[in-house]
């Protein structure tokens, strides 16, 4: 079955939707792996500083279906799709990689660019699964993220309580 790879992250409310989008992917994915959550500050706008992770999973389901689940949790969690690209969100979920696809597949463009773009992507990408090859580049994500220049990109690892209520 594909590797699928999300992207999770949170600037609203953050702590508490990070906890629950992961509790109801765990619920349809039990074999849901996190990484470390790490803090750091908006990027493209004003804004309180973000909660990012990734997580992965081995499923066999169709892109569109997930694509669309995803979305409806970034909703129940609060996600206003009618505000800018760049701006404070109660929930942002995206899909990374699913298997080795590279191109548009299902309405989806993989492998999502930011990977190589965003250290709060990268970063916990590579901490997850260090000897995943990246599907276009072909190498793997301890080693893109040994390469990549964080500049201006701040980013630190948390504590993350996942038991509060």
């Amino acid at each position: 079955m594909p590797l699928l790879t999300l992207s999770i992250g949170s600037n609203e409310d953050s702590h508490a939707n990070i906890r629950t989008a992961v509790k109801v992917l765990r619920m349809r994915y039990p074999d849901l792996k996190c990484s470390t959550v790490y803090e750091s500050e908006a990027v493209g706008f004003e804004g309180e500083n973000f909660l990012n992770l990734v997580a992965c999973v081995e499923t066999g389901e169709s892109l569109q279906f997930i694509n669309s689940f995803l979305k409806q949790l970034e909703d129940q969690l609060g996600r206003d799709r009618s505000q800018p690209k760049f701006s404070a969100r109660p929930m942002d979920i995206d899909i990374l990689t699913y298997g080795d696809i590279a191109g548009e597949v299902e309405g989806v463009t993989l492998p999502r660019d930011e990977i190589l773009k965003h250290a709060f992507v990268l970063q916990p990408l590579a901490d997850l699964l260090p000897e995943e090859l990246h599907p276009e580049t072909k190498q793997n994500y301890q080693t893109l993220w040994q390469e990549f220049n964080p500049a201006g990109q701040k980013l630190w690892p948390i504590e993350f309580d996942w038991q509060s209520a």
